[in-house]
């Protein structure tokens, strides 16, 4: 931006927003007919050869049109771009996915389905980080085969249902002492720490911890170790295909819809974002990853009493309407948490 003349900018800016507008090739007749550039068509091919140059556009094929590079569209959303304000019908359809009687997953998977609905692309929001998931209560139930359930009751009214196998049978009242002595002892405790925190006890505490409860204890400490890894609620996956039907795209997207299964890929990027300031945007290649190459990113984290747990966004083509996508990510991430923190 620092030796891009006014006349550039602005030449720059007419192309990306007629490009996101229809999806075709962007020529100097176009730009002088409905952009209201006041500016003659030779003077505006002079700007698009320099802005081509700069490696700010190109020539997707022989066609005279430009679209935008990915280094044009990074110069347009870090400096040119008009965010549009949120009409108050759209906040207010969004307000309304996020009732305070939901559980943490269902509006992280409200928030993923209102997100792709009001953006029109692929809503993705990351569950909450299971280190700030607080232990509120436990029990154990005996199964047949050598089973065990454990009924987990996190933060506030989370229910979490984990089976485990063990080494044997456990009477009703060694898994009910178990239960006992944890909620006790580690209500209000982070779940990633009690598992630690258990072996620790049982290495130390041996008064307090009777013989005949080593066992059992030792049985409930495994529940601990089975939180689930990072996950995401993805919606609206439809909307990568509304604009993209020839051979390559199909292929693209069938390898975008591949990596949402996957989810490590996906994960990996939205969990760099999770202790990131504000809102981050990935243009194309800017994610690091192959499979998003064609696409734009847009995140921004959702906190939990006043801390970031997780992260929402949307995935799209790399000529997304970014002015009404970026406002849309940021107010939906802070219902989400106006909502957690009401729950």
């Amino acid at each position: 931006m620092n030796d891009l003349t006014e006349r550039g900018q602005l030449v720059l800016k007419a192309i990306v927003e007629r490009h996101i507008q229809d999806g075709l090739p962007v020529g100097s007749k176009a730009l002088t007919n409905a952009s209201g550039l006041n500016y003659s068509p030779a003077t505006i091919r002079s700007v698009m050869a320099d802005l081509e140059a700069r490696g700010l556009i190109c020539s997707p094929h022989t066609s005279a049109g430009r679209v935008p590079t990915v280094g044009g569209y990074r110069l347009f959303v870090d400096s040119l771009i008009t965010m549009r304000p949120i009409d108050s019908d759209t906040i207010n359809s969004l307000r309304s996915g996020f009732s305070s009687d939901l559980t943490t997953n269902k509006l992280v998977a409200s928030a993923s389905r209102m997100l792709s609905e009001v953006s029109h692309q692929a809503g993705l929001v990351m569950l909450p980080r299971r280190d700030v998931e607080s232990l509120r209560h436990v029990e154990f139930l005996s199964l047949s085969n050598n089973r065990v359930l454990a009924i987990l009751v996190c933060n506030q009214q989370e229910v979490q249902n984990r089976v485990m196998h063990v080494g044997r049978q456990f009477a009703e009242h060694e898994l009910q002492r178990a239960a006992n002595y944890i909620n006790q002892n580690y209500v209000g405790k982070p779940l990633t720490t009690i598992h630690a925190a258990l072996i620790t006890a049982m290495q130390s505490d041996q008064e307090l911890i009777a013989n005949q409860m080593q066992a059992a204890i030792d049985m409930a400490s495994q529940v601990f170790t089975a939180t689930e890894d990072a996950d995401y609620v993805v919606a609206g996956e439809s909307h990568l295909l509304a604009e993209n039907v020839d051979s390559a795209d199909m292929g693209r997207i069938k390898s975008l819809l591949h990596a949402f299964e996957q989810k490590k890929d996906i994960l990996d990027l939205m969990s760099s974002c999770v202790d990131a300031p504000g809102t981050q945007i990935f243009i194309g290649n800017e994610s690091g990853f192959d499979v998003l190459d064609d696409y734009s990113v847009v995140t921004t984290p959702y906190q939990m009493a006043g801390n970031a747990v997780g992260v929402l966004g949307v995935i799209g083509p790399t000529r997304m309407a970014y002015e009404k996508v970026v406002p849309l990510v940021d107010i939906t991430a802070k219902l989400l948490s106006a909502a957690l923190d009401k729950n």
